[in-house]
């Protein structure tokens, strides 16, 4: 095995938490990175040599997971239908796959530019230079992007529905 393919795969399972976190779908998910492994061995000739490559797979992650659903918008309207998304959280005890599921839910009510920036930062530890390189965007956006995105989110955690008991915070 290549240098090349030991430094690959020993990022597959960030990829894909990141590709499952987009997706919801291990399946999907999957695929996704599948496609980003194809896509950058064919696109290594053209690789900056002294590029960090864990950014390079998550941009090429991302922008194929963004093409996707734009792919899949276009078919959706072409043929009527609507697509949906499988959000099964597995979890050891109730209380915590309910807070999995309400977490996964509320993270899906983000734009989708909050949400890219959360999941790399948040998720994947992503610096705020990597992540603004995955998305091409300056620095100070993704920085904007992420504070907007936890402030979102921590009021939607903060926000209890009528008639819903509040989950005991455990500290």
């Amino acid at each position: 095995m290549s240098e090349r393919d030991r430094r690959m795969e020993a990022l597959v399972p960030a990829l894909r938490r990141f590709a499952w976190s987009l997706t919801r779908n291990a399946d999907v998910a999957d695929d996704l990175v599948q496609d980003c492994l194809e896509h950058a061995l064919g696109a290594w000739h053209r690789r900056h040599a002294d590029g960090d490559l864990r950014a390079w797979l998550f941009a090429i992650l991302y922008n194929l997971h963004v093409s996707g659903r734009r792919r899949d918008a276009r078919r959706s309207r072409l043929l009527g239908e609507a697509t949906a998304h499988d959000t099964g959280a597995q979890a050891s005890s109730q209380d915590a796959a309910v807070h999995c599921a309400q977490v996964l839910a509320q993270l899906d009510t983000l734009p989708e530019e909050q949400r890219a920036v959360l999941l790399l930062v948040g998720v994947e530890g992503l610096g705020y230079g990597e992540a603004a390189q995955v998305l091409d965007l300056p620095v100070g956006t993704v920085m904007s992007r992420l504070s907007r995105g936890r402030e979102r989110l921590r009021r939607m955690s903060d926000a209890k529905p009528a008639g819903v008991p509040a989950l005991r915070r455990v500290v």
